[in-house]
Order: structure tokens, then sequence, then C-alpha cells
């Protein structure tokens, strides 16, 4: 597939996720400028002992939104690269309920982006984890 630069749409990104991350289960609800939310169901193999979702899954799905928020608003950038993140784990979420993670960007400058992601159990309005990430663009 071709990627163009500009925006993208949602269809878009799902289908590099699929190609890129073939079994990441990333779903991308909705994109917008500067804006992305992700969904993605939580297996079995998803947690850790004690049942609860692993920081390493949420991590993910946080890095993935930044990514997605930076292709939804600059095209896509095959070669962003992830230069920090930064994550709080604030409450156990739900091992049987789909995460998602809405990345704001707060900042797009020239060779970096920097975003804020919120990650909520589904259905659920409390947050249960909060990143800050940052990428850095390549150069044009």
């Amino acid at each position: 597939m071709k990627y163009h630069k500009g925006m993208v749409t949602k269809e878009e990104i799902q289908a590099f996720f699929d190609t890129q991350f073939k079994g990441s289960n990333l779903r991308v609800e909705q994109i917008e400028n500067r804006y992305a939310l992700l969904r993605r169901p939580v297996t079995q193999r998803d947690l850790r002992p004690g049942g609860t979702v692993s920081g390493p899954f949420m991590m993910t799905l946080a890095d993935a939104a930044l990514y997605a928020a930076i292709f939804g608003t600059l095209g896509v950038e095959e070669m962003a690269v992830t230069t920090n993140l930064n994550m709080n784990f604030l409450q156990r979420p739900k091992a049987n309920a789909a995460l998602t993670a809405e990345c704001t960007l707060l900042k797009v400058g020239k060779t970096s982006v920097v975003g804020d992601v919120v990650i909520r159990s589904k259905g659920e309005p409390a947050p249960v984890a909060h990143a800050v990430g940052t990428f850095a663009l390549p150069k044009k």
C-alpha cells in the first residue's frame, strides 16, 4: 500500500497497523487532527499473575495511540520513533474489558511530537493509566 503525506483516514491507519503489526489486535476507533482513539481487546495472554492487565500491554497501546495521532496529523510517518514514554498506572483495569487509549497531541514540531494519552477500561469513565510520550520525526 502506498501511503501519502497529509491527514489520512482511520481506515488507512488501520490498514497500516494490520500490515505492519500483524496480530496486535489494535483497532482505530477515531482519528482527527492531533487526536486518536484506539481500542485493544484484552485476552488471557495479556494478563499477568493476579489477573490484571500487564504494563507492557498498556504501554504498547499508549505508544500506538501516539503513532496513530501523528499519522492522522502529518500523514503516515513510518520512521517516526518513540524517544520517551512516561507512564503512570492509576488503577487496576478490568481484565474482561477492552482498553481504549485517547491521545491528544500537545506539540507538533518539525523534529518531534509530544502527546498525552489516557487509557480506560472500555465503558468506564475513570482512567486506569496516563502516559506522556515524545516521538522524533524523520528529517525531511
